[in-house]
């Protein structure tokens, strides 16, 4: 498939040669620079996480000519590839793993087994450069100035990640002296993250991670809109259709495969209240002890007040009602102890009279219940699980669409969509699997806001209390035992 620019079909592939090389960089022919395994490999796998800092993957090995003796393979190897959906000609459509783009190092063999006869299986572990200089150093260092630059510098810095793969970022409108105490890079990163608030935005909160395309630091609101506040562009429309139906808007077959879901499911849904309240979602107190002056402070976050003050998915439609919830007729924001969180802060930590944020030391409090919220709000959001024809220019922090027919439509291509689970969703996780002759993508994809808004007008749904019983809330299990032993007994004077 190397070099073909023509599409065969949904899930075809361009993948010319998969290149391992040795420690001297040498093939099984000592005239080479490495060995192409592409005809042993049975699958190959790459993994990007919004919630992970690197890339991983893996590839399995019906090795038929003793690669692990021969070459040999001890875990330090590399292995180069390129990997696109035929057509793709832009470098951002590519996955591009040559010793010229971002090359992947091996470190881990696993599963070795016999398969048949002069044939052994196993599975070879790869990963990102970063993923291993991440391993190999700390970082002990004082940093002053905007987060973003912070991590910027440890991204370049020779000593720590030495990172030659792109780095997208959002710049911080925060900024403060912050000292990292032999910390590994990527922990140093993410301890910077929390602390990251977003430039011209309400966001506390950024993500670290690695796609396929280059490491990204940014907040999820920089996901969903641009720095105008525009909703940003759909990467690709997915739909799903019972076979059963025939789609009568199918031109070329190709086109319509590619955004056809083969399977899907719900894996996670924000409607999870139980979890949502215990992790502060909904309401979360925090008591900020401030160790300089010795004061505390109390801040309650609520958050249909707070819902609008940043950018989401679908718009500024809540995933879930405001109306009551019990018959005191408060909603699911007005009990902020449903989390409670104490946290010491400072100032004049570093000469600066600012807090952990970087800003007003007495903000602290409600910033961080901010951060929190918002967080959950996505990793415990809306979650879709689907599978879909590969598409290399696909990366996780990507918006796609998802049309999802409701139910009661079903039987009808042409119906209404499901007016909360259809919409605009943020890839969050991507598994690149390329094996049997086809390119798929197992996509997790997580929005935190719905497509059309609840209808609520606050309407009380609990009207009052239930009517106590003639007895009464409270009864004394002795006093009734006492009263049925004399009727079974026949004692005179009950």
């Amino acid at each position: 498939m190397a070099g073909n620019p023509h599409i065969d079909f949904a899930g075809d592939y361009d993948l010319g040669s998969i290149v391992l090389h040795n420690h001297q960089n040498q093939g099984l022919s000592l005239r080479t620079k490495g060995t192409d395994i592409k005809h042993l490999v049975q699958e190959l796998n790459i993994y990007e996480s919004m919630f992970s800092n690197a890339i991983t993957g893996t590839v399995v090995i019906a090795d038929t000519i003793n690669l692990i003796s021969n070459l040999p393979i001890q875990g330090t190897e590399r292995l180069t590839f390129k990997l696109a959906t035929p057509g793709a000609h832009k470098a951002s459509h590519v996955v591009d793993f040559s010793e010229e783009g971002t090359p992947m190092q091996v470190y881990k063999l696993s599963n070795r087994q016999q398969g048949s006869d002069g044939m052994q299986i196993y599975t070879l572990h790869f990963a990102s450069r970063e993923f291993l200089r991440n391993l190999r150093t700390k970082v002990s260092q004082a940093y002053s100035g905007r987060i973003d630059q912070m991590v910027t510098s440890i991204m370049q810095d020779p000593n720590y990640l030495d990172s030659r793969n792109q780095l997208n970022y959002q710049k911080t409108r925060n900024q403060d002296k912050i000292v990292i105490p032999n910390k590994s890079p990527f922990s140093a990163i993410n301890m910077l993250a929390k602390r990251a608030m977003a430039n011209n935005s309400k966001s506390v909160g950024y993500y670290f991670y690695e796609t396929t395309k280059g490491f990204h630091f940014r907040s999820w609101e920089s996901m969903c809109v641009d720095e105008m506040g525009n909703p940003r562009a759909v990467k690709q429309v997915f739909r799903y259709m019972p076979m059963k139906i025939k789609d009568p808007d199918v031109g070329d077959k190709i086109e319509h495969d590619y955004t056809s879901v083969e399977d899907y499911k719900f894996i996670n849904n924000f409607h999870d209240v139980a979890s949502n309240t215990v992790l502060g979602t909904y309401g979360h107190r925090v008591i900020t002890h401030n160790i300089f002056d010795k004061s505390y402070k109390i801040d309650d976050y609520h958050y249909h007040n707070s819902f609008a003050d940043t950018k989401h998915t679908d718009g500024p439609n809540p995933a879930i009602v405001d109306t009551p919830v019990d018959y005191d007729n408060k909603t699911i924001s007005d009990y902020p102890e449903s989390r409670v969180t104490v946290s010491s802060t400072t100032q004049f930590a570093h000469n600066e009279d600012t807090g952990s944020f970087g800003t007003d030391v007495s903000q602290d409090g409600k910033t961080e219940g901010e951060r929190e919220s918002q967080f959950h709000q996505q990793f415990a959001g809306t979650r879709l699980q689907m599978t879909v024809k590969g598409q290399s220019y696909l990366e996780v922090g990507d918006v796609i669409q998802f049309d999802l027919m409701s139910v009661e439509n079903k039987l009808n291509s042409s119906g209404s969509l499901d007016p909360q689970y259809s919409g605009r969703y943020i890839i969050v996780k991507i598994r690149h699997r390329v094996g049997d002759h086809e390119f798929v993508q197992a996509l997790e994809c997580v929005k935190d806001s719905v497509a059309r808004g609840f209808r609520s007008n606050k309407m009380k749904t609990f009207p009052g209390k239930p009517p106590r019983n003639d007895i009464g809330y409270l009864q004394d299990i002795n006093q009734y035992d006492s009263i049925d032993n004399k009727v079974k007994y026949g004692v005179k004077g009950l």
